[in-house]
């Protein structure tokens, strides 16, 4: 009998020459270009990977995912870097910024969206066809990250989540195969695309429905401070009664005295109802006044508005931070959860470092199953708990810890016990991370990213671990 002998297969050595052929900046931490390279809206962790690629299209990640698993090189993707609440220490970092092509189907209705572009490329693209997007309350934010993650739009009790849209992925997997991906084709990895991250895959594009929408009424009533409990005792009751139409989100804001904020609202603690409704504005007018009448308005900005305006609305911070974020999805809004709310960040919180605490109204089509089974685990929740801070320097960041902490534990007794990945924050160890998802989900996309990243070469951020 004769035995076979194999020769071993050396390893390969994570020279880049095998990144030649990448048409776009293949960066180490001594190049020049590397710190723009990798820096991202959220300036609160300092990326530092082995290697940065900027990325000019679909051919540059294949090769760059080929590398990464020949060599064993662990793999991180960035497009605008808002969820940016991990360091990304080592590895291979893919910069997708570069990719910003927007294409436009009026008679289909759809957007095909490349992976570095921001839901203000694709706005501007679809409102000359009379279309709108379902993007969140910045449009400065990536299209791909956010919907990967559910996204959570300022239209949603009108027309549900982000992911609930997506009619197809193209998309690579660690292995370098490019998958394109939808109901019918491979629907374990479209359903772990829509609301699991990007756990399975690099999404090099998605198509999107666009909603024939060009006008709402919008923006936003800022109340004193100290007004903040009968504001928010008035949301409390209002918005069970309110149709899907009516989009809202109540806000306490403590904002620093920095001259990009306009006055009279520079330096000081306010309460807000911001609003998005899309059906008549005189009666989106008259359902207001509850609102209207419950504490003095010291501005109200609500009014008739192009949709290409939307970032009015929230008028969120344009240039990056530090920041730090955290979520928790609630079942209601009791009298108790209210007290507890106000107890933790109200106006007696005088010394509360958050910057901004936000309850956003859920529920309608945010509610609704998903036509086509996904990751979203939300659809259970009535409200939306969010925290934002800024991380100016160590002494800032212990106190905002202690109060996010403070604030999540106090009202976890009122919530589903989990957080919607997006904005669930720096993720913990695994059981932290897990709570973005039901147990059954979770299993389904630990078993999707065995099936396509066994070496877990995704691995950073709010990553999975693959089954077993």
């Amino acid at each position: 009998m004769t035995t076979a002998h194999h020769t071993p297969t050396p390893t390969p050595t994570p020279d880049l020459f095998a990144l030649s052929a990448i048409r776009g900046p293949v960066l180490r931490p001594d190049d020049a270009a590397y710190t723009a390279e990798v820096t991202g809206f959220n300036l609160a962790q300092r990326h530092t990977p082995d290697i940065v690629i900027g990325a000019t299209g679909t051919d540059d990640i294949v090769a760059a995912l080929r590398w990464a698993t020949a060599t064993g090189t662990p793999v991180s993707v960035q497009a605008t870097g808002h969820g940016a609440n991990f360091p990304i220490d080592d590895g291979l970092l893919i910069n997708t910024s570069r990719m910003t092509d927007v294409r436009i189907d009026p008679a289909e209705r759809t957007a095909t969206v490349s992976a570095g572009a921001k839901w203000r490329d694709v706005l501007e693209a679809a409102a000359p066809h009379g279309l709108a997007a379902l993007n969140g309350s910045s449009t400065d934010v990536g299209v791909i990250g956010y919907t990967l993650g559910g996204g959570l739009p300022v239209l949603g009790r009108t027309y549900g989540y982000a992911s609930d849209l997506v009619r197809s992925f193209q998309v690579v997997t660690p292995d370098g195969v490019l998958h394109e991906t939808d109901a019918t084709h491979e629907p374990d990895l479209f359903r772990a695309l829509r609301g699991g991250k990007g756990n399975v895959g690099v999404v090099t594009s998605l198509v999107t429905d666009l909603l024939p929408l060009t006008r709402i009424l919008g923006g936003a009533i800022y109340c004193a401070g100290k007004d903040a409990e009968a504001l928010l005792q008035a949301y409390a009751n209002w918005t069970p009664t309110l149709p899907p139409e009516m989009c809202t989100a109540f806000s306490l804001l403590r904002l620093p005295p920095l001259p990009q904020i306009p006055e009279p609202l520079r330096g000081g603690f306010w309460a807000r109802v911001a609003v998005a409704w899309t059906g008549d504005p005189s009666q989106g007018n008259d359902l207001l006044t509850p609102i209207r009448e419950a504490a003095p308005a010291v501005i109200d900005t609500i009014a008739a508005m192009d949709y290409t305006a939307v970032d009015e609305i929230y008028a969120e911070p344009e240039d990056p931070l530090p920041a730090r974020e955290s979520c928790a999805l609630l079942h209601d809004l009791t009298p108790e959860a209210v007290r507890t709310f106000l107890d933790q960040v109200g106006p007696t919180a005088t010394d509360c470092p958050l910057l901004l605490v936000e309850l956003r109204h859920m529920g309608a089509a945010l509610s609704r199953p998903a036509a086509v089974q996904d990751a979203v685990c939300a659809r259970d929740a009535t409200y939306f708990l969010e925290s934002v801070a800024i991380l100016p320097d160590p002494k800032t960041a212990q106190a905002v810890e202690q109060a996010t902490t403070a604030l999540q534990q106090a009202m976890a007794p009122y919530g589903t016990g989990h957080t919607m990945v997006n904005i669930h924050g720096t993720p913990g160890n695994e059981a932290d991370r897990a709570r973005a998802w039901t147990p059954e989900v979770y299993e389904h996309l630990q078993q999707t990213k065995a099936t396509h990243d066994p070496a877990n070469l995704l691995r950073y951020g709010h990553a999975i671990p693959p089954a077993a």
